[in-house]
């Protein structure tokens, strides 16, 4: 057995070249800053190819009736993954996540628990806009799904945020109503690595439903206890 900083310390030694000379030489700090940088860029090229077999998909009504594939923004790096339904008519415009009025009240819930948007890193369960803003179907969901899964273990977050009925079922397989699921933590097993996962609503249904805002809230406090638990700096 060993401890969380244990852990981290054989994870970076297995990502060096093998062949270590110890002295009592003083660190150099700037080899850590390029294994930083390095695994920065295999994170964008891993997201880059992850796009490009996305767009590949052939036959699919939402990929026809959309302007762009939204596949996610913000900081790559982040602990915290934060992923919503489908984009809008704002963000197939843009290519950019949670845009507008559903934006805006994203931004203030995070702002609640002393959290900045940016310093997390958004995506969608669905890549393209359902025509009309429709709710996804389920072989829609599934067929997302296997490109949403990869791109978590892509992210490799601390703590991963659904938002939203159609991003729960990608995630976890549930297909309940999600006021039955909301406000609990779940666990989803990626590639032998296990990632807690926080159902809530997504903002949109908030806009739509405000005297739901009073459970999101109780939620987001949730979140906040679990990165305080973690140890986790945002």
């Amino acid at each position: 057995m060993i401890n969380q900083k244990g852990k981290l310390d054989v994870e970076l030694i297995n990502t060096i070249e093998p062949n270590f000379i110890f002295n009592d030489k003083p660190i150099n700090r700037f080899n850590t800053l390029e294994i930083n940088n390095n695994n920065q860029v295999e994170k964008t090229e891993l997201l880059k190819e992850l796009k490009k077999r996305i767009n590949s998909i052939e036959n699919c009504n939402l990929k026809e009736n959309s302007q762009n594939l939204v596949l996610g923004d913000g900081n790559i790096n982040s602990p915290i993954m934060l992923i919503g339904e489908a984009p809008g008519a704002e963000e197939d415009k843009s290519g950019i996540t949670f845009k507008g009025e559903v934006g805006e009240l994203l931004n203030k819930m995070f702002l609640a628990i002393g959290i900045k948007r940016q310093n997390i890193y958004s995506s969608y369960a669905i890549n393209f806009r359902p025509p009309e803003d429709r709710k996804p179907t389920s072989i829609e969901i599934k067929r997302y799904s296997i490109f949403l899964k990869e791109h978590i273990s892509v992210i490799n977050p601390k703590i991963v945020i659904v938002m939203g009925s159609s991003a729960m079922e990608a995630v976890t397989g549930i297909n309940t109503k999600i006021s039955s699921e909301r406000g609990k933590w779940k666990e989803v097993i990626l590639k032998n690595k296990t990632y807690p996962i926080m159902i809530t609503f997504n903002p949109s249904y908030l806009i739509r439903f405000p005297e739901n805002k009073k459970y999101s809230w109780e939620d987001l406090k949730r979140i906040k206890q679990k990165i305080q638990d973690l140890k986790i700096k945002i």
